[in-house]
Formats: C-alpha cells, sequence, structure tokens
C-alpha cells in the first residue's frame, strides 16, 4: 500500500509543478494547438494554447513508478514494464503527430497511413511479448482467454490474441483521442479509470490465488505492480487537471491521448479484465459510438446527420450548452460508469464464494 501511496503523490507532485515549465517551454517556442475551422466557433479563442502536454503526463507516471519502486527496493514487474511500453510508445506516435502539426501549421498531423502504421507496430510488440514472461506460477501478463471479469472460457490462438491486443490498444487510444475535445474531459474521466483500476488491481493482489488459494482467487501476474502503475497514472492526470481544467492552459494532445488509451488498453489486458473496460471506460465507449453512428447515419441517409457533430460533446456544444456544464455532466457520466463497472466486478467475486 505504502508503495501505492508513493507512486500517487510523486506523479501528482510531478505533474502539477512540471506543467507550468512546460506550459513556458511551448509558448517560448511557439508550440500552439490549432483549431478546425469547421467546430464550434467558441473554440477560436483556444488557437496557440499550448498543446503535446501529454508528455508531462508520460513523465509523471514513470517517475511516480520508478520511485515508487526505489522508495521500497523492488524491481519492474513484466506487466509493469509492458504497459509502460505501451504508454511511452503510443506517447511517442501521438508527439510526431503533435509536432507535425505544430510545424506544418495544419490542423491534421500525420497522414493516417503513418499514424495507423505506428500504432499497429506499438501494439503488435506488446501483444506478442504480453504471451512471455511467465512468473513462477506460469501466469504471463497476457492471457489468451478472452476476459471480462476474469478469463473466460474462450481461448485464442496465439496470432488471434494478437490481433485482438491489437484491436484492444487502437480502439481504447483513439476513444481517448476523440474524447479530448474539451478542455478537462478526457483527463478527468481517465482519473476516474484509472482509480478504477488502482481498486481492482489491489484487490487482485489480496485475494490472488498466489497468496490467498481459493474458488474466488485471480490468475494475474503481477496485480500489485499493476496497482503501483495505474495509482501512478491516476496521479499524473490529477496533477495535470489542474492547468487542463477550463480554461485550459495547456492541452495534453495527442501526445497523451493516444498514451493514456493505449495504458487504459494494457491495464485491461494484463488484469483479465478486457471487456470491462467498455464499461469502465463507459464515456469513451458513447463518444467512439457516436462518431460510429454519425458517419454510418450520414452514408445511409446519403447526406443528413444524426447529431449536429460528432463526437457528441460537440453535439451539446452547438446545442448551446456551456463547456464547463458539458465537462462536468459528462464527467458524472464517467463516474457513473466507473461505479457500474467496479459493482459488477465486485458482485463477481462475491457470487464465485
Amino acid at each position: 500500500m505504502i508503495s501505492i501511496i508513493t507512486a500517487g503523490t510523486i506523479a501528482v507532485i510531478v505533474a502539477i509543478l512540471g506543467t507550468p515549465a512546460t506550459i513556458r517551454l511551448l509558448v517560448k517556442r511557439g508550440y500552439g494547438q490549432l483549431i478546425r475551422d469547421d467546430g464550434p466557433t467558441s473554440h477560436h479563442t483556444k488557437r496557440g494554447t499550448p498543446t503535446m502536454g501529454g508528455a508531462v503526463i508520460i513523465v509523471a507516471a514513470v517517475a511516480g513508478y520508478a520511485g515508487a519502486h526505489l522508495a521500497r527496493p523492488s524491481a519492474p514487474s513484466a506487466s509493469g514494464l509492458l504497459v509502460l511500453f505501451l504508454l511511452v510508445g503510443l506517447g511517442l506516435v501521438g508527439f510526431l503527430d503533435d509536432y507535425i502539426k505544430i510545424s506544418k501549421q495544419r490542423s491534421l498531423g500525420l497522414r493516417s497511413g503513418a499514424k495507423m502504421s505506428g500504432q499497429v507496430a506499438v501494439a503488435v510488440a506488446f501483444g506478442i511479448m504480453a504471451l512471455n514472461f511467465p512468473d513462477e506460477q506460469g501466469y504471463t501478463p497476457g492471457s489468451e482467454a478472452i476476459s471480462f471479469l476474469r478469463d473466460t472460457p474462450v481461448a485464442l490462438p496465439a496470432a488471434a490474441f494478437v490481433i485482438w491486443a491489437l484491436l484492444m490498444v487502437a480502439g481504447a487510444s483513439n476513444a481517448v483521442n476523440l474524447t479530448d475535445g474539451l478542455d478537462g474531459l478526457a483527463t478527468g474521466a481517465s482519473v476516474m479509470v484509472f482509480g478504477a483500476y488502482t481498486l481492482i488491481s489491489v484487490w487482485q493482489f489480496n485475494q490472488s490465488c498466489a497468496v490467498e488459494p481459493g474458488p474466488g482467487c485471480y490468475e494475474v501476474r503481477d496485480p500489485l505492480d499493476l496497482a503501483v502503475l495505474s495509482a501512478a497514472l491516476m496521479g499524473a492526470c490529477f496533477g495535470f487537471l489542474w492547468w487542463n481544467a477550463a480554461p485550459a492552459k495547456i492541452f495534453m494532445g495527442d501526445t497523451g491521448s493516444l498514451a493514456l488509451g493505449g495504458a487504459l488498453a494494457g491495464l485491461a489486458i494484463t488484469s483479465r479484465t478486457e471487456l470491462l473496460l467498455i464499461v469502465l471506460g463507459g464515456l469513451f465507449a458513447v463518444i467512439t459510438l457516436s462518431v460510429i453512428l454519425q458517419v454510418g447515419w450520414f452514408k445511409v441517409s446519403r447526406g443528413k446527420r444524426l447529431f449536429r457533430m460528432a463526437p457528441l460533446q460537440h453535439h451539446f456544444e452547438l446545442k448551446g450548452w456551456g463547456e464547463v456544464t458539458i465537462v462536468i455532466r459528462f464527467w458524472i457520466i464517467a463516474g457513473l460508469f466507473v461505479m457500474g463497472g467496479a459493482g459488477l466486478f465486485y458482485a463477481e467475486w462475491v457470487a464465485t464464494l
């Protein structure tokens, strides 16, 4: 428990204190956000706000995780390092995307093919490594069985698991990216989901088959270390939110959104709660669904729109809702999804007794 508190505390401090310095550096270099002309007109006032702030989240999370292991000397786990690999790898893809937007002065960064190639390379590497590095009990970071609240009887061949991991990583990273459209929206929702994974991982550690064998025990590799990493990610987002809340002094950019989405997918895979992520990250899922429905309806109806604008948060902006009102109400929705997901997780454990 001390390691978890240490990781979260260090990450919060690094993010809160490091973000202002990052803002000054980005402003000095002129790395400001570009705004699409076809978006809500209220966003035009945000033009020039520093972006790529997701780099602060990544550094703070890594610092929190490393600091916890230094404070109570222990080696990082394979599971924790693999999730960090997703965080940093996808953060680098997002950084290149953000940098091209700024240097080329265009609202679109990496070409879609190059951006997808980067995501695929990182996700496939993660999927392959996740089926290796067994511990003393033979557990690997990932499992070929599809999981919901724990592994299900549905098992995939190794190659199919890698594709499944790719779909999860791409889906989660793009979902957070779509949600990151209003000040603090994606950051605040991420805090809640990472907080849920901290609690879930602690519970899995306390009820681990390696510690407490029994009918309801969890066959998860490195649950305590996943709790440490989840706490570091939660703390990093919390600290960044101080500066990212409306009116935002800095945006996370694709650097942050792709990294956070990848970390969420990594935690879901390594904690054996893959499908539960859809519930815990319900806000991200709903916003992504709104884009899919908008595109699908536009094609089927030959030019008609289901929403005034997608993603969903911009639909409510065009209806006249204030940005802060939308963010707070969407945070409430995110919290309800997180509580629902955590409730399902606990209820399943109780049912096994």
